[in-house]
């Protein structure tokens, strides 16, 4: 199988060939491999190959009679390293103290579960620590690079796997979405990510609620069916879950091939937790509701029920305990004090001010939240999906989203002194929330109430870069969305898109 011919199919179409015989497993992982090695040095989009692992993962299919069994049979593809526990593979989430720890020894439930589709699992991908932030640039890897644009962030918190995807290295990486980390990178790299509903996903057995509900796994796609193959094989509660979504009526692979009929979309281009929207992103949406026009949809402008400085302080408040919690299980995981050269300094810095919360606090946090998503929850009664960008700004060059030395300065000292308080009292906690959603002004709301979200590569700016559109409920077309043309480290052409996509949420 030469490149251009393993790049040209998703990971169903790299299936199906291998059930027909018309390809063997061995070609495909010699073809990821032969990818990773051409394209990897540029991007550093996997942190960590494993080629052994791949193919004893195989001769252990063969010797059982399942080499073609499976949804994606004999597919190569790279998990996030970040939530998914594989056996026999190592998990670092980006901090350099969990580096030093061996492998596991069992399978989180949705590694499980996407090993029995028949995929080899070929490396780990890159992740901020503890996938805190909207770009990819951990201490202990370095920061891997957008595709499309070698000077450009991929996004975050699944930069890697989406950075591994657009480039061609494997058709299914996966991902994990707690403020939109895979929204976000999927908009930076054009490539389709879903949000599912919240408790759709297993998290067991070793992890109950990610964030506070937040968060959710799932995977970067370069075709709309990949992903809802993908949530077919994954989707449905484990034993003992915190939530548990209600069951599907049908496949979602069915779904994703079914018309949807006349749908009533809401548009909202209003940045909702602060800063501008720029001018390719309002050009995306406007062009995009043309668009559902011209497909027979009623489009209609809305303004979503979001009261900025107070969820973003709630979303806030939330975060940061969950992160002192992190710093303190690790701890406790490892037999030692937290200290502060464990972990980068901003994380370090927000689970000081995760610290400096109270229980009632908390409490009241999540309060808002939930209030929030009564009121999304309500504008669903009148609309069926809402349409709005992904990101407020195209992706930023590497390194642009860093604290500035200035900003290190401060939460150094801060840090020294070991003050949470101090650092509320100066005002950090509202400086990291303005910061932090500069650029996603839109992802972190549908993290917040649970709703499924997806971004979809419809647009493209006059220098070649993707923009994503965040729509809420999907709207169904027949094909794939897939990026156009060429990225950067790639050995050939994706294929062309036959269906486009949007971002979009769903109540």
């Amino acid at each position: 199988m030469t490149p251009e011919e393993y790049e040209h199919h998703d990971a169903l179409g790299l299936a199906a060939l291998v059930r027909t015989g018309e390809v063997s497993a061995d070609e495909l992982l010699d073809a990821a491999f032969a990818r990773i090695a051409a394209g990897n040095a540029a991007l550093n989009a996997v942190i960590a190959e494993c080629p052994g692992f791949a193919r004893a993962e195989l001769a252990a299919q063969r010797a059982a009679g399942r080499e073609r069994e499976g949804v994606f049979a004999g597919v190569p593809v790279l998990v996030k390293d970040l939530l998914a526990t594989v056996r026999g593979l190592s998990t670092w989430h980006g901090n350099r103290l969990l580096k030093t720890l061996p492998p596991a020894t069992h399978d989180s439930e949705f590694a499980r579960r996407l090993r029995a589709t028949g995929a080899l699992i070929v490396g780990k991908t890159n992740t901020p620590e503890f996938g805190l932030a909207p770009f990819t640039e951990p201490e202990i890897c370095g920061p891997t690079r957008n595709p499309w644009d070698l000077a450009r962030t991929p996004g975050g918190s699944s930069g890697g796997s989406a950075a591994a995807v657009a480039a061609g290295f494997v058709p299914l990486a996966t991902g994990g979405d707690g403020g939109g980390s895979i929204r976000i990178p999927a908009s930076c790299c054009g490539l389709f990510g879903l949000k599912p509903t919240r408790g759709r996903v297993p998290s067991g057995p070793d992890l109950g609620s990610l964030w506070s509900g937040f968060a959710i796994e799932h995977g970067l796609t370069r075709s709309v069916r990949d992903s809802a193959a993908l949530l077919d094989a994954v989707a449905g509660a484990d034993a003992g879950p915190p939530f548990a979504a209600p069951a599907q009526a049908r496949p979602y692979l069915d779904e994703a091939a079914t018309e949807p009929g006349r749908l009533r979309v809401g548009v909202d281009l209003t940045p909702w937790l602060g800063g501008t929207l720029d001018a390719d992103g309002r050009e995306a949406v406007e062009r995009s509701a043309v668009l559902l026009r011209t497909l027979g949809h009623d489009v209609v402008e809305v303004r979503l029920p979001v009261e900025r400085e107070a969820f973003g302080m709630a979303f806030l408040t939330v975060l940061a305990a969950n992160v002192r919690s992190q710093i303190e299980h690790i701890g406790r995981q490892l037999q030692r004090r937290p200290r502060r050269a464990d972990h980068e300094l901003t994380t370090w810095a927000l689970g000081l001010l995760g610290r400096s919360f109270s229980a009632d606090e908390f409490l009241c946090a999540e309060r808002v939240l939930q209030l929030t998503g009564r009121r999304i929850g309500a504008l669903f009664e009148s609309i069926d999906v809402l349409l709005s960008p992904t990101l407020g700004h195209l992706p930023p060059p590497i390194g642009a989203l860093q604290p500035t030395p200035f900003e290190q300065r401060q939460m150094r000292l801060m840090s020294a002194i070991g003050s949470p308080r101090l650092l509320r009292a100066l005002g950090a906690h509202r400086q990291m929330v303005e910061q932090a959603f500069a650029f996603i002004p839109y992802t972190p709301v549908f993290n917040a109430t649970g709703q499924p979200a997806m971004s979809v590569p419809l647009h493209w700016t006059a220098g070649g870069l993707p923009v994503g559109r965040a729509v809420r409920r999907p709207l169904r077309r027949r094909g794939h969305a897939v990026p156009p043309g060429r990225p950067a480290g790639a050995g050939a052409a994706l294929v062309p898109p036959a269906a486009a996509g949007l971002a979009c949420h769903a109540g």
